[in-house]
């Protein structure tokens, strides 16, 4: 018997190669969810018992095609279907039509799949989410926090995206070089939320989804292969390998956040960090920076420096302010603070936070700054409100004991420090 929550983890896995390969097969992408999601419901129930298949998204997609083609007899659509060879009545995976999928190259599905979501026809907000459901198979609530909207905004995003490629009858093959080099650009940003969004889940018990950065940083490698003279590609998989080092240090034996200043270093996975290096020594050695570049120095400087107390902030804070150059948002702002802070004090870097309360008023990271920049400066009281804020938007219970812990660390209400 296979226990569930490795069931789960391969089904997560799984899905954005099974969704991409069906989504190119039925040219429908809601009949493609709804067959991928039949297929996990079928899983469920099968997998205990057999246990896992060698080839879990063979599986699913071969169970997915089948439950998908009879859904496509019921609506009595007079679509022409595959060849009938393809078409089995099984209920579950026949062995020999595993062989088969496991012979073809859907493994390519995904990366193909990210750039027909982003066509240029629909708004890049639009290309992003419609992306994003295809690749990582986040929740409208996880996708709303990562674009930092509603989710009422968000379900509406990809609705109206979903409705667009209906009526454009885009076509579900990969478009041309020319046509591919036009697209990157939203296909690198997506691949990064999909990254941030297991460097840091925004739902959820796990506070890391390790799978996720792995997937971003094998499609990004993938796109490094074939875009090798762009250094914006080199500088995304370097910044994704340099982040992704720190992740054996991130969270202590209680799943509780570390942070960057009390992490052990030498848990830091070395060959990532020289991996990651390499590519950004690539990019930078074409003397065309762009904001992953950027980012990626932002984190080498890190991975460079034996100790916290040997970072080079003032090198940070300059990186951080041409970034904000190339690509101004209150997010990179606030980062900055956290380096001003380290080289000019809480009062510089809280005069560089203030001002994105209404821009920021619904990001947990914002008030959690904040928070610490004034019990630095001593405005307890001030620290605590905002402190209490950043506690309402946590969204994990790793988030909500990090917050917890600061709160207890402030003198109480009203008391006057010694």
């Amino acid at each position: 018997m296979t226990d569930s929550a490795g069931i789960h983890h391969s089904l997560n896995s799984a899905r954005p190669t099974a969704l991409a390969s069906l989504l190119r097969f039925f040219r429908d992408l809601d009949l493609a969810e709804e067959s991928l999601q039949e297929a996990c419901v079928r899983a469920m129930r099968a997998w205990p018992q057999a246990g896992l298949p060698r080839d879990p998204v063979a599986w699913l997609v071969l169970v997915g095609r089948n439950a998908g083609i009879d859904e496509w007899r019921r609506r009595a659509h007079h679509v022409e279907l595959p060849d009938e060879e393809l078409l089995s009545e099984l209920d579950d995976a026949d062995p020999r039509w595993i062989e088969r999928l496991e012979r073809s190259r859907y493994r390519d599905d995904v990366l193909r799949l990210l750039f027909v979501c982003c066509h240029p026809a629909l708004p890049v907000a639009q290309q992003m989410a419609l992306a994003l459901r295809v690749v990582s198979g986040l929740s409208v609530a996880e996708m709303a926090h990562a674009f930092l909207v509603s989710e009422d905004a968000m379900e509406q995003r990809i609705t109206r995206a979903k409705r667009r490629v209906g009526e454009l009858r885009v076509p579900f093959e990969a478009p041309g070089r020319v046509e591919t080099a036009r697209r990157l650009s939203t296909v690198l940003a997506t691949l990064y939320l999909v990254f941030n969004e297991g460097y840091a889940a925004s739902g959820g018990e796990d506070p890391l989804r390790p799978a996720l950065c792995e997937e971003a940083i094998r499609l990004t490698r993938l796109l490094h292969q074939l875009f090798g003279e762009e250094p914006e590609v080199a500088g995304l998989v370097a910044l994704m390998l340099l982040q992704h080092a720190r992740a054996p240090a991130r969270l202590d034996a209680h799943g509780d956040f570390v942070l960057l200043e009390w992490q052990d270093r030498a848990q830091w996975d070395r060959d990532l960090i020289e991996q990651g290096l390499a590519y950004l020594h690539d990019a930078l050695a074409r003397q065309a920076p762009g904001p992953y570049q950027l980012q990626a120095a932002i984190a080498a400087t890190h991975a460079q420096a034996r100790s916290a107390e040997c970072t080079d902030w003032a090198e940070i804070d300059r990186l951080y302010a041409a970034l904000e150059v190339l690509q101004p948002s209150p997010v990179v702002t606030l980062n900055r603070a956290v380096a001003v802070s380290k080289v000019r004090g809480a009062g510089a870097a809280l005069r560089l936070v203030d001002p994105l309360t209404t821009s920021l008023a619904g990001y947990f990271h914002f008030h959690g700054l904040r928070g610490a920049l004034l019990h630095e400066l001593h405005r307890d009281d001030e620290a605590r409100a905002a402190l209490e804020c950043a506690l309402s938007l946590a969204r994990t219970p790793a988030e909500q004991r990090h917050i917890h812990a600061r709160l207890s660390a402030l003198p109480p209400p009203g008391a006057a420090r010694a």
